[in-house]
């Protein structure tokens, strides 16, 4: 809310905590925000909690609903039912300049911030969670390890294309034998002159037959456990390296899901990716941000299973009346809406402390834990309030009750965010 006579728009969501604390609230909770948190979100708000979107961010959040519901909803069904990479609709994508949306115009980016990235992911998954996934794994994980960790040269060569939408990106990380202990990474690179060697595979790959460029984790140290592990750049084309096992999945099955292989795959030496040692550091960085869209994703999907729950509720009729003049549907909409309302604010927290620099590896965490449970209890409430007709493919609640699990799988499960949060609580 702004103060009495103000007009001014700000320049991005305020969640400072200054009007709390002037209304007699003392204590602030210092296991959700810390003191430099906390210092940092009172400097750049001023005296005023506001919570809305301002109108250039508004105006995307409708560029993108445009888009969703004129060009992809029409085809949901059908990209679903055939598993098929919607590729020219993520070429669309990146003439909106939705594909680089969070990396600077000197590198082919749209200068937006997380805020604004989240929103985009939410209004792509609300209509399909397939589009908001391919979106982010190529943002979050392959561009964005570029951006934060790679060299100059490295950024002018990739970022500008994949931000540009030249390029599709794709992120390995899990292996058959490590998915939460990434530890377990089995995949190798040997130094060999002016060269690194690769072998191994990942799995679970976003956009795995369909990237240009993959960035991939190996060890090039084993005694060194996660301090040996490193990042590279691999381009499609490479000899040695090539898609696997395409899954056949669940749900989202418009986004490719697929093995990479690297077989004696020789890529240059310059193909490295940050420090030698640092590609575990530096993957826990990305994921950072990452959780950020996986919980837009999740909240994408909630919003979506809610919409077409409310609208069924309002048309159905049973007993001589709408079933949304029955308490049991009106509390479960309730429910739904208040748990969407809190994921968001949630992942706005975490978006606004990445825009200002502050860490967010507990912030991010909280918000991908609980947008991701929350898009699977609507999807599954969507399933009930829809009763038989929850059940088959001409009602969209089934799509989001199957798509929304991953949500809680996928860049960390449930009981890894979980981890991450009670060891920040208990450091």
């Amino acid at each position: 809310m702004a103060r009495t006579g103000e007009t001014r728009v700000p320049s991005k969501p305020d969640f400072g905590l200054r009007a709390w604390q002037s209304s007699g609230a003392t204590n602030v909770d210092r296991c959700s925000v810390t003191e430099q948190q906390y210092d940092t979100m009172e400097r750049s708000t001023g005296d005023t909690m506001n919570f809305q979107l301002n109108e250039e961010q508004l105006q995307l959040k409708k560029t993108v609903r445009d888009f969703a519901e004129n060009e992809i909803r029409p085809h949901v069904m059908e990209w679903d039912e055939q598993a098929c990479f919607p590729l020219q609709t993520i070429k669309d994508l990146a003439a909106l300049g939705l594909m680089g949306i969070i990396f600077p115009p000197e590198y082919g980016g749209g200068g937006m911030g997380y805020i604004e990235y989240a929103t985009a992911i939410e209004e792509l998954s609300r209509v399909d969670g397939s589009v908001g996934i391919i979106v982010a794994a190529h943002t979050s994980l392959c561009t964005n390890h570029i951006f934060i960790a790679g060299t100059e040269a490295q950024k002018r060569k990739y970022v500008t294309r994949l931000a540009q939408g030249e390029f599709i990106g794709a992120w390995g990380l899990t292996e058959p034998g490590a998915g939460s202990d990434a530890s377990g990474v089995r995949t190798t690179a040997v130094r060999k002159g002016d060269s690194w060697v690769l072998n191994g595979s990942k799995i679970f790959c976003t956009n795995g037959h369909y990237a240009d460029v993959v960035v991939v984790i190996a060890v090039t140290d084993k005694a060194s456990g996660t301090h040996g592990l490193s990042a590279f750049i691999v381009e499609k084309g490479t000899p040695g390296f090539h898609p696997g096992k395409k899954e056949n999945k669940l749900g989202l099955r418009a986004s490719d899901t697929a093995e990479l292989v690297f077989e004696d795959c020789v890529i240059p030496v310059d193909h490295l990716v940050g420090r030698q040692g640092d590609g575990f550091r530096d993957a826990m960085r990305i994921l950072d941000g990452g959780r950020i869209s996986i919980a837009a994703l999740g909240l994408g999907m909630a919003q979506g299973a809610f919409d077409c729950s409310l609208a069924y509720a309002k048309q159905r009729q049973q007993f001589g009346r709408t079933i949304s003049e029955f308490q049991a549907i009106q509390w479960k909409l309730a429910d739904m809406a208040t748990e969407i309302d809190a994921a968001r604010l949630l992942i706005l927290r975490a978006g606004f402390l990445k825009d200002e620099g502050m860490p967010v590896t507990r912030e991010s965490a909280m918000a991908k834990l609980f947008s991701s449970e929350v898009a699977v209890r609507c999807g599954n409430e969507a399933v009930q309030i829809h009763g038989g007709y929850g059940f088959v493919k001409d009602y969209p609640a089934e799509k989001f009750y199957r798509d929304a699990k991953l949500c809680t799988i996928g860049e960390g499960t449930s009981e890894i965010q979980r981890m991450v949060i009670s060891r920040s609580l208990l450091k």
